[in-house]
Parts: structure tokens; sequence; C-alpha cells
């Protein structure tokens, strides 16, 4: 490819909306364009990035056996009626309506449209295993869109969907896929681990993230480096107290706290360590009953005053499994507690509140929290003397993981890291076929419900993952994998001097003879100019000839990463590079 034909269009500055440097860099270096709140053009440059990642995503789903298809952006609602999703989704499913007033979606997945193809075209477990995949663009109505690729609403994903006879034999076609997996992961070349993950909306027990690591990432990642221990901070098991609860030392005490209503300040005004506040939180279990809404319950969850709640836990606790959960608004918990925010505590709660307790909390003693009086706090709190016991189906795992807990796995302590996540995978089981009656013949001619898995890559997602993990101040430094050219070579004054456009050209046959993917930078613009745009745009390897260079014998390479050139003998350039270019396929 040749500069002057292609179009490489840069800019000094990125516009003020750029919030991170993938965004920014994405729109100086003229790979993206924004169309509207979270939809973007791929401009050529970009998109050649993105073709990259589904050529190895291809590769490799095609390896682990997977068939490629494409299913429809505008799916029939009855599908999602089907499963219920079309309800209980939210806002972020974009419904639409078509001349005949019949209600559409656009996709944001395609579970149900996968499972409608399963059912009527697979009757026997002589066909099964399957998996169908497809590299299509997706929409989710974002309230708000922000960072460009990274939470834009029209999007690329790879999804893969499998079907299987059995519960084992789906987690056969799931490790499958998570070597699959590993493999893309391996080949494009950046940092990234596969932790432990909830399933989320889509569902399923068995979930594995992708995240790439970079300092900005919006996920927290949860790992111990003496191990392969890894998971998502959702995911990440506390481990519970190894010690026994300690006797009482003090005597309650009503302490006046005027105008403190955080752990931290209540915990500055006592003079005490934030470990021993206790922080309540108001939460509101809501579910349907055979004639309608049920009462709702307030339920009082209680922390340590150094931890963080853990939401995704707290759904999961048996008790709240079935119903909607949401915080209390300010003015129910005025109502139930009679006292206003921030002076909470479980001593003397109201009647019908019920109680849930973090698994550090049940061990603690002389402990601080709210008197359920505006200005006030109990110090000196303990459990049996002040208040009756937490029992034991009220105590559960509620936190997050904090650096320097011990890990699950039993080998050393856990560390915390951000991440990206790029990549997501499940065992979904019956989950979906059972609602759309998704069935098969067995051996014995009974019907059986397909198991099945799902498996997502943000194919737009990882251009921009990848950026935040590999730039400078100059620039983007891509992946070789994934970069929109793996060479470009840079002559100066080609406009001005035939010696450097015939080297220049003779290295650019020599290049393309190669297989290489190269640009030859032809604009005639001056060397800091071209430079500048390259290091942007960050291509790997860069070759640069000039008159001086051509005298002296030599041309002057100089890797993306590189502080300094390198000068080489002009007859020895292509080995050079083809030791450090590595071929585009596997």
């Amino acid at each position: 490819m040749k500069a002057s034909q292609f179009l490489v269009s840069t800019l000094k500055e990125a516009p003020q909306d750029a919030e991170i440097v993938s965004h920014q860099l994405m729109i100086r270096s003229g790979m993206i364009k924004k169309l509207g709140a979270g939809i973007y053009s791929y401009m050529p440059m970009g998109l050649r990035v993105i073709r990259k990642v589904e050529a190895i995503v291809r590769q490799e789903m095609e390896r682990a056996g997977a068939i490629e298809l494409t299913m429809p952006l505008v799916q029939p609602a009855e599908l999602w009626q089907e499963t219920g999703r079309f309800e209980k989704m939210g806002p972020e499913l974009l419904r639409i309506r078509d001349r005949h007033e019949r209600d559409f979606v656009i996709q944001p997945t395609s579970e149900e449209v996968v499972t409608d193809i399963a059912r009527q075209e697979i009757k026997s477990y002589k066909q099964l295993p399957k998996n169908f995949y497809q590299i299509q663009t997706k929409f989710r109505d974002e309230r708000r869109p922000r960072f460009g690729l990274m939470r834009g609403r029209e999007f690329i994903m790879k999804d893969a969907y499998s079907f299987d006879v059995s519960p084992d034999k789906a987690k056969e076609s799931y490790a499958i896929m998570a070597q699959a997996y590993r493999r893309i992961f391996d080949r494009f070349g950046l940092r990234y681990r596969a932790v432990a993950a909830d399933s989320g909306a889509i569902g399923g027990d068995l979930s594995e993230e992708f995240q790439v690591i970079a300092a900005t990432g919006e996920d927290a990642i949860v790992f111990c480096a003496q191990s392969d221990y890894a998971a998502n901070m959702e995911k990440a098991q506390a481990l519970p107290p190894t010690h026994a609860r300690l006797a009482p030392t003090q005597a309650m005490k009503r302490e006046a706290t005027p105008t403190q209503t955080t752990c931290e300040e209540v915990a500055g005004l006592l003079n005490i360590p934030l470990h021993k506040m206790v922080k309540s939180l108001v939460w509101v279990y809501e579910q349907e009953g055979e004639k309608g809404p049920a009462p709702a319950q307030y339920w009082l969850v209680l922390v340590r005053g150094d931890h963080e709640l853990n939401e995704v836990k707290l759904g999961k606790v048996p008790q709240l499994a079935q119903g909607q959960l949401r915080l209390a608004h300010a003015k129910e918990i005025e109502t139930v507690f009679a006292c206003v925010p921030g002076f909470l505590g479980p001593v003397a709660r109201p009647e019908g509140v019920h109680l849930l307790v973090d698994r550090d909390v049940a061990l603690m003693s002389d402990w601080v929290c709210g008197a359920n009086e505006a200005g006030f706090h109990l110090s000196g709190v303990n459990w049996i003397r002040d208040l009756p016991d937490c029992e034991d189906q009220f105590v559960h795992d509620l936190r997050n993981v904090v650096s320097g807990d011990l890990s699950p796995c039993g080998q050393g302590q856990l560390s915390i890291e951000r991440g990206i996540e790029v990549g997501h995978i499940f065992y979904l089981g019956t989950k979906y076929s059972k609602a759309m009656n998704a069935t098969f013949l067995d051996v014995n001619g009974k019907p059986q419900a397909m198991e099945m898995g799902c498996y997502g890559i943000g194919v737009t997602r990882l251009p921009a993952a990848a950026i935040e993990q590999n730039h400078d101040a100059k620039g983007m430094i891509w992946p070789e994998s994934i970069a929109p050219f793996v060479l470009v070579i840079c002559p100066i004054g080609m406009d001005r001097s035939d010696d450097v456009k015939t080297h220049a050209l003779a290295l650019y046959d020599k290049a393309m003879g190669m297989g290489w993917d190269v640009i030859l930078d032809d604009r005639g613009e001056r060397p800091g100019v071209m430079f500048a745009d390259w290091e942007l745009i960050g291509v790997p390897h860069r070759l640069v000839v000039s008159d001086r260079s051509i005298k002296a014998g030599v041309a002057e390479y100089q890797h993306r990463r590189d502080s300094q050139a390198t000068e080489l003998v002009l007859d020895q350039v292509m080995d050079f590079l083809g030791d450090r270019i590595k071929p585009h396929t596997r």
C-alpha cells in the first residue's frame, strides 16, 4: 500500500470529549470518527486493525470446530418474549416497531435467535455437538456512552454458542473454547488474565472473563502471584476469618456524632481505627407473589467500615435470589427507621427489618455503629450481650476482597490490578433451550433439552484495550499481529531525489514480496511530519532512506519502542527485518 493511495488523516489535538487515551489516539490517528453518541465510523486505518482481530478470531474458531453464520441485527420480539428477556431487560435493549406495529429489537446478543436455529435444525443426538459463531454488529442503548469504542452503543462482537447432549459434554465444549480463547489472546500479543467471573444477566454458572491488563481498566482483577488463581472482584471469595470472636471488653456507650455520618468521619471523631466501625446499608427486596407483588422486605446489611459491599454476592444470598434488590431511598429509610441515613445500626432495629451480616462482622467485638438516632452512634457494641447473635443462615461472604487477603487457593496472598474485559465465556446449561423448547431425541428416542454455552469477544473493544496497554507520549504502540501496517518505509525527499525514490521502491517491492503488510509514505511530507504521523499511528517497524543514508550504503531502522535508530547495510535490510517481523498467520 502506498500512502498517497490510502487515507492518512491525523490530528494534532483530540476533541475535548475524548476522555481516555485510546479514545484520544484513535480520533487523532484517523482510525475512527464520531457520528453520534457512542456511534463511530471505522475509518480505513482503524478498519485494518479490526479486520486483523477478526482474522485471528476466525482462524481459532474454525480450529476449535466452530461454524460461522450471521444472524440478523433486527430480531422479532416474539423470540425474546419466549425467554422473558423482552420484558426483563432494561432500556439497554433497543425496542422498535415496524409499519405494522410489530415489535422488534436491535440485537445486543443472539441467544434467542441461535436457539431458534438449533431447535429447527437439530433433531437427533447424532447431530451434536455443534458450535455456531458470528462476527456481527451489536447495539446496546447505553445510558452514558463514553470512552470511544470502550463503551459505545454500536459495536462489533464475536459471539459463539455451543449445543451438546449433556452437562458433561457441554463442559467439554466449554473447555475447548476456553483453550481457543487463550490461543486467540496469546496471538493478539497483549498481557491478559483469564479470571473466574460472575455470569451476570446472561445466566449460567461456569464463567471466565478475559481481561487485558491496563492501569485505566474499569475492572478490578484479583489474583495470587503464587498460583494460577484469578477472579474478577465480583467473583473473588473472601475467606472466613480464622480467629474466634473475642469477649467484650467495653460497655456499650451512646456517642454524640452530630454531623458525622460516614464511617471515616465517625472513626476520626472517636479516634478509633476504621476496621472497628460497622457500616449499615439498607436494601429493599421485592418479588412477585401468586396474587401480585409481595410486600417489600427491608434488609439491614452489615459490613466492616474499611470494607466495601459486593452487590453480586449480596444478590446470590439464598433468601434474596428469587426477586429484585435495590438500595432503599432516603425517604423509605426515614419511614422505616424513623431516622435519617448515616446513623443506622442493628441494635434495637425496627421490627420486621431483617439482618444480613458479613463474615468478618460476625466475629467482631467492641465495635461502633449507628444508634438509629440522628446525631448519635454506639460504641462498644457486642453480639449476644447487646443484640442477639447473628444466626448462621444470615452470615455470608458479602464484601470485596482487599490486597493482602489470603487467597482461596491456599498458596499466598491476594493482589489486585486493573483490567479491561474483552472476552467472556459461559456455560449456560438449559436456561434458553428449556424456555424455547429446543430439544433433541437422545439415544433412547426421548426428547432432551440441549445444553448450551456462550462465548463472546469484543472485536471493536479490543483495539481500544490494546492502546490502553500500549502507548507512550508520541502515540500508539501496536502489537505486530494487529497493527494496521507492520512496516512503514519513510523516504526523505522522494519527490526530489531519483536515488531515494529508486531505493524506496526497491525496498517496498522486496517487503511486499516477503508478504509483509507494508506502507510506503510517498506523500512528500517533511521528515518531522512523516515521523510524527507514524509514531502516532503506532506502526511497529520503520525504515528511513535518504540521500545521506544511500551515499553511506545504509538505511535507518527503528522499532516503535526503540529510543534510537539503527543503521543497516542496505543489502542486509531484508534479512534483518525477516528475523524480526513475524508472519501474520500461524
